[in-house]
């Protein structure tokens, strides 16, 4: 039983659902007191150092969500097409369920890292395509999912559904792993150090000072390209920077390398 039942098919609920929880999750950080003690960058280094305006993101997002929708809609009316009208969807046991989770954040993760270190490679495609994402340079939110609209499809919208399609979850499952996902990213994306507060810091390591790296400064946006729940693909093929944590005097946190790391990789 699900609150929706009764209301609304499972397929319109994994339709719209990613939407909704991404406007309200966004929304609930953007009405937030300043949180200036808890901020990885101050408001003056957000405001002069990102290079697209709040109103361009939110549009960019909102086309972005468009395609994403209707991509969710065919794939769902695909699938529907596939079974009898007159078979009922059983919905797998829980511990199935939780099973089907972890192979889907398995496979967008492994969907992300490739296909996003690949953005990074090619001069051509980071030219054109990714330095969209990477115009928000201090990261809040809304920029979670401000893309250029083939990024957004390629990577985001094809690789949840290559985790739906791969993982066997069925169109009810799918809404509570789409939703868990778009909080994830907005997460990793806030600004936030809030790991005391926040049990999604916790939990993954790839959080929000761990892509703040790759976002900020010229020598991490070749590393850390693990999104947006595990980090092993970085570690693996050698392409995680190591970072601390500190307080700035002034308020608020900074990621910063480790010195032994920096001197290391300069010789």
């Amino acid at each position: 039983m699900v609150f929706w039942e009764g209301y609304l098919s499972d397929e319109t609920m994994g339709i719209i659902s990613p939407v909704v929880v991404f406007w309200l999750y966004a929304g609930v950080h953007h009405i937030l007191p300043p949180l200036d003690h808890y901020r990885l960058h101050t408001r003056k280094e957000a405001a002069s150092q990102n290079l697209v305006s709040i109103p361009t993101v939110i549009k960019g997002v909102l086309l972005q969500q468009s395609i994403a929708a209707t991509v969710a809609y065919l794939l769902f009316w695909v699938n529907n097409s596939m079974l009898r009208s007159s078979e009922v969807v059983v919905q797998p046991s829980f511990s199935i369920q939780i099973l089907q989770f972890i192979v889907s954040m398995l496979v967008l993760d492994a969907w992300q890292y490739f296909g996003h270190r690949y953005m990074h490679q090619n001069k051509f495609l980071y030219k054109h395509i990714h330095s969209v994402h990477h115009r928000v340079v201090v990261p809040y939110a809304f920029g979670a999912a401000y893309n250029h609209p083939l990024e957004g499809l390629l990577l985001d919208t094809f690789g949840g559904v290559a985790s739906m399609l791969i993982s066997g979850m069925t169109a009810r499952t799918s809404v509570f792993f789409y939703s868990l996902s778009v909080i994830k990213g907005i997460d990793d994306h806030s600004g936030l150090w809030l790991p005391e507060y926040n049990p999604l810091q916790l939990i993954f390591p790839c959080n929000t000072a761990y892509h703040d790296i790759h976002h900020y400064g010229v020598r991490g946006i070749k590393y850390n390209y693990s999104q947006p729940f595990f980090t092993f693909w970085d570690k693996l093929y050698g392409t995680q920077m190591p970072y601390t944590v500190v307080k700035r005097p002034e308020g608020g946190f900074e990621v910063r390398q480790p010195k032994e790391w920096r001197v290391q990789q300069n010789s």
